[in-house]
């Protein structure tokens, strides 16, 4: 086990480098760096059932640019270790996304004020992912829940962040979380997951499910995809040595994005697959030798999760490649046994068709700022992305959003 700060002086100083202790009830939270945790088994125990377990934050912290990594130990009275909770510091544009009217406010309010409704926020969560509880046991969830509402709000303080967000929390957490929208914080639907159960011996068979509109639509695509020169595909767990065809096709995907956050690098798609082999899966299609599409997707359990799409748009549109590398996918999983495809938020339109269900995901909101506070509540309900996305409301489960 890893031993109390008492116990070892050099991890009590890189606790107290970071400068922030918070006693909480039946315990403490300290704020630590990713350097302390180096020999902490307790760290690596946390997100051992997740996917994306602690080798995926680390690969976060070490590759992505404009966030101020840190971690929250929660011990018991006892000094034992109960929780390690992965959060971070970031300047944000809270209004990223909205479109319309109320937009065009915004803009003209910037145009006096350039940093209006841009804030320096504390996050509790990933970067780049959902956010899950960093509890060492299940059985403890509900204790760490109760810790952070303890120790939150005075760890944004100490490091002038002006909100406390708890990023993009599966709705499984509700119940764990409840004492957070009860007790001063506001929870909102965030972008959802999709979700396709891979009940289906073949690509063929899953095909003849979808609805007769979108049969047709999909065999006139392929069939545009098919008569071009023919395009391979390639599955490989290291993309280094194709990192530089592939990170364009990033960019034009990310470029095109109405929604941004993080933007990933060419040392993150490398160390996830060096680090991680045995999840991370690059497909990569290519027309006549040329990069035209890659997916960068984590296998874990029976399930794959699709993270990220890349395409070059001066081929994309005319091969539908996005249907296309979505076939290959499917069928790759079907094959493989896998029960379930994940899909990172956004693009809901062609999900809804193709049999998709939402997998909800929730932010919890409070300003720092006491009198602020009562206002920004109703103001968040305002900003939340998922009230300006007309697709997502006829999605059969659409109402888990927010129930």
């Amino acid at each position: 086990m890893f031993a109390s700060p008492l116990d070892q002086p050099a991890l009590l100083k890189s606790f107290t480098d970071v400068g922030t202790t918070v006693p909480i009830p039946n315990g403490v939270a300290r704020l630590v760096s990713g350097s302390a945790l180096q020999q902490c088994d307790e760290w690596k125990k946390a997100f051992k059932v997740r996917c994306k377990d602690h080798r995926y934050y680390e690969i976060l912290e070490q590759t992505l640019d404009g966030f101020e990594h840190h971690y929250l130990l929660i011990e018991d009275c006892s000094g034992t270790i109960r929780a390690v909770q992965p959060l971070f510091f970031v300047r944000q544009n809270l209004t990223e996304g909205v479109p319309g009217r109320i937009r065009t406010v915004i803009d003209f309010v910037r145009k006096k004020f350039p940093r209006f409704l841009t804030m320096r926020v504390l996050m509790v969560g990933c970067v780049a992912g959902e956010g899950h509880l960093g509890a060492c046991s299940s059985d403890d969830e509900a204790w760490v829940a109760e810790a952070l509402h303890a120790s939150l709000q005075t760890i944004a303080r100490r490091h002038k962040a002006s909100l406390v967000v708890l990023k993009d929390f599966p709705a499984k957490y509700r119940s764990a979380l409840g004492s957070f929208p009860s007790n001063g914080y506001t929870r909102v639907p965030s972008m959802p997951l999709t979700r396709l159960t891979l009940h289906y011996a073949s690509f063929d068979e899953y095909f003849k499910t979808l609805g007769k509109a979108t049969r047709k639509n999909l065999r006139r695509k392929f069939r545009k995809a098919e008569d071009a020169p023919r395009i391979d595909l390639e599955v490989v767990t290291d993309v280094t040595p194709y990192v530089d065809e592939i990170y364009p096709l990033y960019e034009q995907v990310h470029e095109r994005s109405r929604l941004k956050f993080e933007t990933l690098t060419k040392e993150y798609f490398c160390d996830v697959g060096r680090r991680m082999p045995e999840r991370a899966r690059f497909f990569l299609w290519r027309q006549g030798g040329r990069m035209i599409a890659f997916s960068f997707c984590l296998v874990h359990d029976d399930c794959i999760y699709d993270e990220c799409l890349g395409l070059d748009y001066r081929v994309a549109l005319d091969l539908h490649l996005y249907f296309y590398t979505l076939r290959d996918i499917i069928s790759w999983s079907l094959k493989q046994g896998l029960k379930y495809y994940c899909s990172s938020p956004l693009n809901y339109d062609p999900k809804l068709h193709l049999g998709c269900d939402l997998v909800p995901l929730d932010l919890y909101v409070r300003h720092t700022a006491r009198l602020i506070d009562p206002i920004f509540r109703h103001v968040v309900r305002y900003l939340e992305p998922t009230r300006h996305d007309p697709v997502l409301q006829q999605f059969p489960n659409a109402s888990e959003l927010r129930n």
